[in-house]
């Protein structure tokens, strides 16, 4: 029998609690709704959801700081932040913290559904002993980015990223040498019916250059085509296609 992935929802909203349990359990997820931070922390300690949920304005220990904690801790657990649509900073610095996604309030349930969705794509491991296919590596100075197990290596250690970051490095790999709007890498990254807003390109990709560039202040793999966008400049190494 094939285990559903379990999503956590934490809202201090009942009645959008109920209402996102019951229709995402009707998609075929394990669903627990939670109020606040408190009891996401309680929780965390005995049991991993495969996915959160995490509106930003909760009583206590608010969104952000519960991303930034989990982040702070190498806790990669994928995260989508329901933030205020009235307010993009919030976004932003949610983005900044880790988040892999943000959904603007009000937004459909079948919205969510289809972020968490792509979300949990992007961060599926292929099974042990699951071929992989050549081309599926990309080697760039001391970094090597493997498409098909969704790892990052520089200087032969691990390095932890975000589904989004994944996504986003993913897309620049396959484009080696072309410079690519903003808009052109949200489309590549999270697909043509993506809604997301240039300035979460900036933030991704700053987050991008501390995690492969030996000096950020001068990078040599992502780099700033002015007036128009990036593009990615392997030194060594072919890019995967």
């Amino acid at each position: 029998m094939i285990r559903k992935p379990l999503i956590w929802v934490v809202d201090d909203d009942l009645e959008l609690r109920k209402l996102l349990e019951e229709f995402l359990e009707k998609s075929d997820f394990d669903v627990r709704t939670l109020p606040d931070g408190r009891d996401l922390e309680r929780r965390l300690a005995r049991r991993r959801p495969d996915l959160i949920v995490l509106d930003l304005m909760l009583p206590g220990i608010d969104g952000l700081e519960i991303c930034r904690r989990l982040r702070a801790s190498g806790d990669d657990i994928p995260i989508i932040m329901l933030t205020a649509k009235s307010d993009p900073i919030d976004r932003v610095v949610g983005m900044e913290l880790g988040a892999d996604d943000y959904l603007g309030k009000p937004f459909l349930p079948r919205e969510l559904t289809a972020r968490i969705q792509a979300v949990l794509r992007r961060r599926t491991p292929l099974p042990p002993g699951a071929p992989i296919a050549d081309g599926n590596t990309a080697i760039f100075g001391d970094c090597r980015l493997n498409l098909a197990t969704r790892t990052l290596w520089c200087h032969d250690a691990k390095v932890e990223m975000t589904s989004g970051e994944f996504a986003l490095l993913s897309a620049f790999v396959k484009h080696p040498h072309q410079p690519l709007t903003r808009e052109r890498l949200l489309e590549l990254a999270r697909g043509p019916s993506s809604d997301a807003f240039d300035r979460s390109v900036d933030v991704q990709i700053s987050r991008l250059r501390k995690l492969i560039e030996p000096d950020q202040g001068k990078p040599r793999h992502i780099q700033t085509v002015w007036g128009f966008g990036y593009v990615f400049v392997p030194d060594s190494g072919e890019a995967a296609s």
